[in-house]
């Protein structure tokens, strides 16, 4: 699968990145949620914000899954 990946052209830089901007919008995610849905409570917004912020890890290993690939 990580040599497939790389073939289409993605690289180790682009799962770092897509890592740190899903932190940013899991913090988005969570803010929107607090300011758009009143009366929803914290509780709601911290669903959101944990949905989002569970990509993050996904990234992250893809990046080291394609870097310890491009290394060989």
């Amino acid at each position: 699968m990580v040599k497939k990946l790389h073939e289409m052209g993605l690289r180790s830089e682009h799962a770092y990145s897509a890592a740190i901007g899903s932190i940013g919008l899991s913090f988005l995610a969570w803010l929107g949620s607090l300011k758009k849905e009143p009366g929803q409570g914290l509780d709601r917004a911290d669903r959101w914000g944990i949905f989002v912020g569970e990509w993050a890890p996904t990234f992250f290993g893809l990046g080291i899954a394609l870097s310890q690939y491009e290394k060989d």
